[in-house]
């Protein structure tokens, strides 16, 4: 097997990717979308509101004989050939951040990591597992999924329509039933089977009860729901979920566990990728996590009160207006909840030296907007540097009267990520309490 490891956020020469050019050629410059087409699943999916992650964006852009990456890490192959993107905080060996920020955000094992497993398809298909409780929480906020499906029944009671040729042949000589068919609204419809024998396939693991602790009220509902499940449907159930594929917007959380489950469910009969020569992988966007696992330590959330509002563009919870009549939306990442002063904050999982021209002009329309005269960038960093703080200035170089205001101030606040760790478990521990300096500084300025 040949396989490639880069980190994200990162420009490296062309000719390091010759090992494997067959998969570089299918992946570069393409745009998330079309990865995802071709089989690649990219987490979070719905991110075409997202400044730092778009559909429209590539994993691997050319920029003359380099690549450059962006915030994407996870793993991508064609073939015998792989690339794997880590954190560009990992080590030699192990991607302690990325594992981190998978466990604190999605509530992932701490077992995962990515040289956790020899063989690649496994640490892959483990990935796709982990994701499930995730997906399947995410759907069932919405309840459980109810369509119209036809049922075939054969009784005295008529309410459907007659279906002749089954009726003669299972009611010859006649007997008193009725062969006829009825469109049922119902929750055991394929979807939901489709779920189910995901569940169980998990329950058979090792780790599966584990795995599926957190969303034991759901895995509940679930099999409540589902009383006409059988195992050997299995296959059956699958062929049906790949013709009627679920595209109604309101239901797109249950678009992606149906992908999902279909991707879990087909590794049993081949493995990813194999057979069809087509690209596969997981994509996990850096952005999304970074703001998420920033918001578990600042904002409002299960574990703590937090003293910031999180607004969340791709939920759609939370949108904030420029404009008076509804014009102009917006989601900051995050707004304090004291008003005197009010502070803005923005995360950004970029590199410092990266944070810059429109990420300036984004914070202060938001600072503008909510009256706040101080405004933070939020980002990881390895070197723990102090925060740097640039004052906005004043007047004009036509009149050379340029001058610092006193009043209103952007800050570029780094999070400190350890290096040169041993073991995940020293990592951890010397997370929280950088942690808890980083937390410091903002509640003293909110």
């Amino acid at each position: 097997m040949k396989c490639l490891r880069i980190k994200d956020n990162r420009q490296v020469k062309k000719t390091d990717f010759r090992e494997i050019e067959n998969l570089t050629e299918r992946i570069a410059d393409k745009t998330l979308d079309r990865l995802e087409q071709e089989g690649v699943f990219v987490f979070p999916r719905h991110v075409a509101d997202s400044d730092d992650l778009s559909g429209t964006q590539t994993i691997l852009q050319s920029l003359n004989d380099s690549f450059r990456s962006g915030n994407v890490m996870g793993f991508i192959g064609y073939g015998d050939e792989r690339l794997i993107i880590e954190s560009r905080f990992s080590n030699d060996k192990e991607d302690y951040f990325f594992q981190y920020l998978l466990e604190r955000v999605m509530d992932f094992p701490s077992i995962v990591n990515l040289e956790s497993d020899a063989d690649y398809d496994s640490r892959l298909f483990n990935f796709l597992l982990f994701l499930f409780p995730y997906h399947l929480q995410s759907a069932m906020r919405k309840g459980l999924f109810k369509k119209y499906i036809r049922r075939r029944y054969n009784d005295a009671y008529v309410k459907g329509t007659i279906d002749v040729a089954r009726h003669i042949e299972k009611n010859t000589p006649f007997v008193g039933n009725v062969a006829y068919s009825q469109r049922e609204f119902a929750y055991d419809n394929e979807l939901m089977e489709l779920v189910r024998h995901t569940i169980e396939f998990i329950k058979s693991k090792p780790y599966g009860s584990s795995l599926l602790f957190p969303v034991k009220e759901e895995v509940k509902l679930v099999i409540d729901a589902t009383a006409g499940y059988e195992f050997y449907d299995r296959q059956k159930i699958m062929e049906a979920n790949k013709r009627n594929a679920v595209r109604h917007a309101y239901f797109r959380e249950y678009s992606d566990l149906q992908r999902l489950c279909l991707l879990i469910l087909q590794h049993q009969k081949h493995r990813i990728g194999l057979g069809t020569r087509r690209v596969y992988g997981i994509l996990f966007d850096g952005a999304w996590l970074w703001e998420e696992y920033i918001g578990s330590l600042i904002s409002e959330n299960d574990k703590n009160e937090g003293s910031f509002y999180h607004p969340k563009n791709t939920k759609g919870t939370g949108a904030q207006r420029l404009f008076h009549g509804g014009v102009g939306l917006i989601f900051p990442d995050f707004i304090s909840k004291e008003k005197q002063p009010r502070i803005i904050a923005d995360a950004k999982y970029k590199p410092l030296e990266n944070i810059g021209n429109k990420d300036y002009l984004q914070v202060l329309a938001y600072m503008f907007r909510f009256d706040a005269k101080t405004g933070y960038y939020l980002y990881p960093e390895a070197a723990g540097a102090a925060s740097v703080e640039l004052w906005m200035n004043r007047g004009l170089t036509y009149e050379n009267n340029v001058a610092p205001r006193e009043d209103i101030r952007v800050i570029k606040h780094g999070l400190q990520i350890p290096t040169g760790t041993s073991s995940y478990a020293s990592f951890a521990a010397e997370m929280k309490e950088n942690e808890k300096a980083f937390q410091k500084v903002l509640i003293e300025n909110s």
